[in-house]
């Protein structure tokens, strides 16, 4: 039996990853370099983005994605990029009722907007150069399942999954193959904030058989499949990581 030397895994490889401050993002920046790729990292914060750089050695580029022109700046000059993980995202909190415009817009922007035109810049630049690539859109449960208080959170995933088919189907004739994965609640500091409460907490994991929330790295080593030759023919597909929560 072959063994893979998971340590040189993504040698020769360049991978772009928005979102990599914190949570999922800054999980996959360390298992991608610990694989051997060489990773530009995105996030808004500078000193997160310099801490991670501290501890792994990434490039780094600060910058808010919710602005769309400095987005398409900062993908531009993250090329020529292998690999992209499209990580970046953010939750505000309200009921249906009283979810305001500028709410959804933001969340809308940064989870949705940014990831298309991060997206494009990519693929632009791996079709121009004729040698394929791979797109993993990190998305959530949310986009299958109504949650309390995530109206516009919701709205962004279940987008985000549909804009992941379409780039599967329009980018697969040039070798790039696109994704998405979907976790549960993933104990990172914005699901801390959305779910701190043991009264909502609660429900929530009595709903998953594993009887446990996800850790980032466990969303990181499936983002690294996605990646990975090992998925060479899968594209279009929106991956649950929730211990069977959509099961039950």
């Amino acid at each position: 039996m072959t063994t893979i030397d998971r340590n040189s895994e993504f040698e020769g490889k360049t991978v772009l990853v928005t979102g990599a401050g914190k949570g999922i993002g800054h999980a996959t920046v360390h298992l991608l370099i610990e694989r051997g790729a060489r990773v530009i990292a995105l996030s808004r914060s500078a000193d997160d983005l310099a801490m991670l750089a501290n501890e792994t050695g990434c490039e780094t580029i600060a910058v808010d994605l919710a602005d769309a022109d400095a987005a398409r700046e900062a993908a531009r000059a993250a090329q020529p990029v292998d690999l992209l993980v499209n990580c970046a995202g953010l939750v505000e909190l309200q009921p249906f009722l009283d979810t305001t415009v500028d709410a959804f817009d933001l969340t809308m922007n940064v989870n949705v907007r940014a990831a298309m035109i991060v997206a494009q810049a990519c693929a632009k630049s791996m079709i121009e150069r004729g040698k394929g690539g791979a797109i993993v859109n990190v998305s959530s449960i949310s986009a299958a399942v109504g949650l309390p208080l995530h109206a516009s959170y919701c709205a962004s995933k279940g987008a985000l999954d549909a804009m992941t088919r379409v780039m599967a189907v329009e980018l697969g004739p040039h070798g790039i193959r696109v994704n998405a994965v979907n976790p549960v609640v993933t104990m990172t500091p914005m699901a801390e904030k959305a779910w701190s409460d043991p009264a909502k907490s609660g429900p929530m994991l009595a709903r998953i058989p594993m009887n446990r929330f996800v850790q980032p790295v466990e969303v990181a080593r499936t983002i690294a499949y996605l990646l990975s030759d090992d998925s060479s023919m899968v594209s279009g597909v929106s991956l649950a990581v929730d211990g069977g929560f959509q099961a039950g």
